[in-house]
């Protein structure tokens, strides 16, 4: 039973603290929508969509205005296109669709033009792969992901090395808006079905037909609060993390629970993931450096990332009985003041993030590096950062820019995705390894049954 009590005493929290509730996302089922025409297909996804989240938005500023709590987006995510397009083929005509219905309903990102291929790709995934530069550089609010790893499969290189070529053309598609499409493409290992968050959010084949899944922030809480507890000990500094986390998640379950019943849906789950902002007080960089270190990327952080990433999950679970999606902390560099300020003063490499990723929510997020980077070194990069995953038996992933036509200094994006720094990669190739194909076979432990 929730007490009204707890969410009263987040009201300061919103106030000084930059709480929100990051997201609600509405999980659709779109089995229902497939046929052998890709037409009748792409009318029955945008009819459906717009049947069941036309008062998504809505609710949102109600509920915002009914407890006082800001819900920044408003989203929704649907069944991996790869399965719905598979028979009437029409994977851009569904895009299209999906971007209309978003218009329509006036919600911020859609998501879900999404394939599985972490054990093998068949030829209509890869068809969907390979429309990603034409479907990103011509929709607005339609985000893509594709899972090319599992713990359970091992690592598919073939779909690797097929996605940095394709995230190369996104990059020249979208060369005038700064490769922007790349913003919206996330490449898994361990995806899971229940995220809420973009660009990585699709509804699992485990879900109902219509959920609600929110997704709550608050860095500025959680360092408000270890600022009050300056100079204790880190059993001290873990316990006030959990105690802080715990209260915050309470209040994005009763959003929740309130969301389901204006909508008519399922409860899906809470992902509390504390996922920074550009705004300078709401930071997880911020937060590392509460601990005590001069900045993020000194000896120490991947420590700190990890004892903060433990912490909120544990303050998480005991506050909801459906925790969630990819709850922890989130690393982006671009959505992250800190971040941003760290990778200017030499202090963060993408190495520095790549071992911090082990430990945190997801991985290398909002990363912009040189326009004229390889498609085999971004390969090797995802290949690198789905290792991780696989060994950790953990979710990670990969967001990155190459941006067209720049090779230093940052590049403005504005709103959530923030200044993104252009960050060096290494001088020294990775072609080989990437032309080699293939399978990484999944490690010993991934064998339980």
């Amino acid at each position: 039973m929730l007490n009204i009590n707890e969410i009263l005493q987040t009201i300061e929290m919103v106030k000084s603290r930059h709480l929100d509730i990051r997201t609600i996302t509405m999980g659709i089922s779109l089995f229902d929508c497939i046929s052998d025409d890709k037409k009748k297909t792409a009318d029955m996804v945008y009819k459906k969509i717009v049947a069941k989240a036309g008062k998504l938005k809505e609710t949102g500023d109600i509920l915002a205005s009914r407890y006082g709590i800001p819900i920044v987006n408003k989203r929704v995510s649907v069944t991996p296109v790869s399965l719905i397009g598979a028979s009437g083929g029409g994977f851009a005509e569904i895009a299209r669709a999906l971007d209309r219905a978003a218009k329509e309903i006036g919600i911020d990102f859609i998501g879900g033009y999404s394939a599985l291929v972490h054990k093998g790709m068949t030829d209509y995934e890869r068809r969907l792969i390979l429309s990603l530069p034409e479907v990103l550089s011509s929709t607005e609010r339609v985000c893509a992901s594709i899972n090319v790893a599992s713990t359970r499969a091992g690592i598919n290189m073939d779909a690797v090395a097929l996605m940095g070529e394709v995230i190369k053309e996104i990059s020249r598609a979208t060369a005038d808006k700064k490769s922007v499409g790349c913003s919206k493409l996330v490449v898994f290992a361990n995806a899971v079905e229940d995220n809420p968050f973009m660009a990585g959010a699709f509804n699992g084949c485990g879900e109902n037909d219509c959920v609600i899944n929110v997704g709550i922030s608050g860095p500025g809480v959680i360092l408000g609060a270890l600022e009050e507890v300056k100079g204790a000990d880190f059993s001290v500094v873990a316990e006030t993390i959990k105690k802080t986390a715990f209260k915050i998640t309470r209040a994005g379950q009763l959003i929740a629970m309130e969301a389901v019943k204006l909508l008519n849906a399922n409860f899906g789950i809470i992902d509390l993931s504390l996922a920074p902002t550009p705004k300078r007080g709401d930071s997880v960089a911020r937060i590392l450096e509460e601990m005590g270190l001069e900045s993020v990327g000194a000896h120490g952080s991947t420590a700190a990332l990890a004892l903060l990433n433990d912490a909120v999950k544990k303050g998480g679970v005991m506050a909801t009985s459906y925790a969630g999606g990819l709850s922890g902390a989130f690393i982006p560099v671009s959505e992250d003041i800190g971040m941003i300020e760290a990778v200017e003063r030499g202090a963060l490499s993408i190495e520095k993030l790549e071992a911090m990723t082990a430990v945190c929510s997801v991985g290398l997020d909002m990363i912009a590096v040189p326009g004229d980077t390889s498609a085999a070194v971004i390969s090797a990069i995802i290949a690198d950062e789905a290792a991780i995953g696989v060994v950790n038996n953990k979710t990670t992933a990969v967001r990155i820019i190459p941006v067209c036509g720049q090779s230093e200094g940052s590049v403005e994006y504005g709103g959530l995705f923030g200044t993104a720094p252009i960050m060096k990669t290494s001088p020294f190739k990775s072609d080989e390894f990437i032309k080699r194909g293939g399978r990484i076979p999944a490690p010993i432990h991934s064998n339980k049954n």
